[in-house]
């Protein structure tokens, strides 16, 4: 391996080569915004829901991720935007645009994309299902069988748990929680024919689909409340009644004058749970103008935070109609395979001797996690040569996490036990504390990092006693210690005994449960310090004739990053990108854009691993990593890229970019600031083809 370059620095953007390349067109802008670039990402994976050979659960859960992700992304990025504005900040995207310029594209962005959704249910999934017998009826339109079997189950289910609130000048306006559904209903006395408006919250805790009967039919749990409004109200006449739903702003910033990070996470907790902060409402189109309006003045938001909705509201729901359990209409079932390495031999099964024998490089969903990652701690927590083990802990599964009892059953034992688990991982912040303290309370040495960053890496490392020597083993991933999404995320892991990235890794835990400044590491490559001087040096000893550039990711930010990227295709390098989500990049900004290539995966898995090569043959460079190349993961975050050395790993990585860069199935490409699925011309379907691989290579899968 090359001796790490370190990158020159070039905030201001590189001047226009002369040459055999042509200036880059006045009008292309050099960054993409950022906000349109996660919409586009969006817009690939609602674009799966429409298509025909995808089996017809499998789209209707595309749309609900696609509904998901637009949810957080108001509840976040809505909100750091709606906050920028309101407090008056100047300063402007890399893109070119004021705070208040970047929330109005916001709105006019997200509001298209609403609309998107609301087509693709209506003519795409919506009759799609239909066709497959499951079928989302309207209260109204069932027989008397249907309705009497509603109407117990309202009686028994749900008019138990309901609360009607009304608003009037003896009843203050309800604080309405964020992403909760709810009625807006409109009652008048029989006598005085006086009006009030009342609000009915549709409960979170029940199935947002009421199934009928030994049937595949549904209907929304708002239309079997509404059809018994009269038991909520007795003896009032029921006007008129809407469904809406609200969401408020998530993103919070810990406190930084708070000694005790773990009660700063809960105030973060409790902020978010009562924020004030609104950035969408979305009601029924049939909603009148002076319920609207009644919502938008008590809620004190801005009309143009309003969106008016079609099909039923909250399509994220649809992931109850995903999870039927009907296989004739889902993906072939698929059993990630064991890696050959990692197979029992004769005598039982020894993880540490098969990674002594050479690295392993486990590819998920394809390879088994609990095989790999699981064994790997499960193991170590039962070796009695075993003298310690380290953990990060980003996101990690529920209750029943291997990992959380495995090193739980290490601490009982007698172990050194460390875990890191980040408590800032936003959304599982409150389960992350539940696992925290459940390992303190076993004896586990729990920490929470440096302050400031969130710690993104994701290593484990073991300390084994061999024959009166101290070695050490490590596993180093590219996505989270969960079984759960290792069965759908696309990552990678290394497992390797290599004496200098142990080392690096038992420096870096050092410096996370300690105090340390400027450490210097044989092998790894960690942000913030290092990763972004180390990739930009990368990227310029490659800017030449001949240079080559393969970088997979989920994201691509950083403008120093870009500026790179653009001068080595400039200076002559052929570079290919594998972005799956957001992509700031424009080639069409680059004078050389015929060498600057952009495409982006989206199927079956989700792609996560993040790859780094640079060079070609025998001397290019290798990495695997935590990192996409953005500001928060290079600036804010402790990540690490670990580099891989062995030709069979390194063979392994150069399948997973050339099928990347082959697919014509799953594939789009951007070009001319539009993203284009691209034809499918050869069939080659790289997630297919990496299962195929998979099941040829190893044994115990199909």
């Amino acid at each position: 391996m090359h001796n790490v370059p370190m990158a020159v620095s070039r905030r201001d953007p590189p001047a226009t080569r002369a040459g055999d390349v042509s200036a880059p067109h006045e009008v292309a802008p050099r960054y993409l915004n950022r906000d349109v670039a996660w919409l586009d990402f969006n817009r690939r994976v609602l674009a799966l829901a429409s298509r025909l050979e995808v089996p017809v659960l499998e789209r209707a859960k595309f749309l609900a991720i696609a509904a998901h992700n637009l949810d957080e992304f108001f509840q976040v990025r809505g909100a750091v935007l709606a906050q920028n504005v309101e407090t008056g900040l100047s300063d402007r995207s890399p893109d070119g645009l004021t705070p208040a310029e970047q929330r109005e594209l916001f709105r006019k962005c997200t509001s298209a994309f609403a609309a998107d959704l609301d087509e693709t249910y209506t003519r795409s999934v919506a009759p799609a299902l239909e066709a497959a017998g499951i079928c989302i009826s309207d209260y109204h339109d069932l027989d008397h069988r249907d309705r009497a079997a509603l109407d117990t189950y309202f009686a028994q289910q749900v008019f138990p748990v309901l609360t009607p609130l009304a608003v009037d000048p003896a009843h203050p306006f309800p604080y309405i929680s964020s992403m909760s559904l709810n009625l807006a209903v409109v009652v008048a006395d029989p006598v005085t024919r006086d009006q009030r408006v009342a609000r009915v919250k549709v409960p979170p805790a029940l199935p947002r689909f009421a199934v009928l009967p030994n049937t595949t039919r549904f209907v929304p749990l708002e239309q079997v409340i509404s059809a018994h409004l009269d038991a909520l109200f007795p003896g009032m006449d029921i006007l008129a009644h809407q469904p809406f739903r609200l969401t408020r702003g998530a993103d919070f910033q810990l406190d930084s004058d708070e000694d005790d990070l773990l009660e700063a996470v809960r105030d973060v907790l409790k902020r978010r749970r009562l924020s004030p902060l609104v950035v969408r409402l979305e009601v029924d189109e049939r909603m009148s103008d002076e319920v609207r309006d009644l919502l938008v003045r008590e809620l004190e938001m801005d009309e143009r935070d309003v969106q008016v909705v079609h099909a039923p509201l909250d399509l994220a729901a649809l992931f109850q109609l995903a999870a039927l359990d009907l296989p004739e209409i889902k993906y072939p079932q698929w059993a990630p395979t064991v890696p050959a390495a990692l197979l029992p031999q004769e005598g039982g099964f020894d993880i540490f001797a098969a990674v002594r024998a050479g690295d392993v490089l486990v590819h998920h969903p394809y390879e088994d996690f609990d095989a790999s990652a699981v064994a790997f701690i499960e193991q170590a927590a039962s070796d009695p040569s075993v003298l310690a083990i380290k953990q990060t802990l980003y996101r990690t599964s529920g209750k029943n996490s291997p990992i959380i009892r495995s090193l739980v059953r290490a601490a009982e034992s007698g172990k050194q036990v460390v875990a890191l688990v980040e408590l800032t991982a936003r959304f599982d912040e409150q389960a992350n504390i539940t696992w925290a303290e459940a390992l303190e309370q076993a004896g586990v040495h729990v920490i929470y990092g440096i302050v400031g960053l969130k710690t993104h890496a994701k290593v484990s490392l073991v300390v084994r006693n061999e024959g009166g020597r101290v070695n050490r083993y490590c596993h180093v991933s590219t996505g989270n210690y969960n079984p759960i999404t290792a069965r759908i995320y696309e990552d990678i892991a290394l497992i390797t005994c290599d004496g200098d990235i142990c080392a690096d890794l038992a420096e870096l835990f050092n410096a996370l449960s300690g105090y340390s400044r400027d450490v210097q590491y044989r092998r790894i490559v960690v942000a913030p310090q290092q990763l972004r001087p180390t990739v930009v040096g990368f990227i310029q000893r490659e800017s030449r004739p001949g240079g080559r550039i393969l970088l997979k990711l989920n994201g691509l930010i950083d403008s120093e990053v870009i500026d790179a990227l653009y001068e080595a295709a400039e200076a002559g390098a052929e570079i290919d990108l594998i972005v799956r989500g957001m992509c700031a990049l424009n080639a069409a900004a680059c004078a050389a854009p015929q060498r600057l290539r952009v495409r982006s995966l989206v199927g079956r898995y989700l792609e996560h691993s993040r790859i780094f090569r640079f060079g070609a043959g025998d001397d290019a460079d290798y990495f695997i990593s935590s990192a996409d190349l953005m500001p928060r993961n290079l600036d804010r975050r402790v990540e690490v890229a670990v580099p891989v050395f062995q030709h069979g790993s390194r063979k392994r990585l150069d399948e997973i970019l050339d099928l990347s860069l082959a697919d014509d199935v799953l594939a789009w490409e951007f070009d001319s600031a539009t993203w284009r699925k691209v034809p499918t011309t050869k069939g080659i379907n790289a997630q297919a083809a990496l299962q195929e691989g998979a099941a040829r290579r190893n044994r115990g899968g199909g």
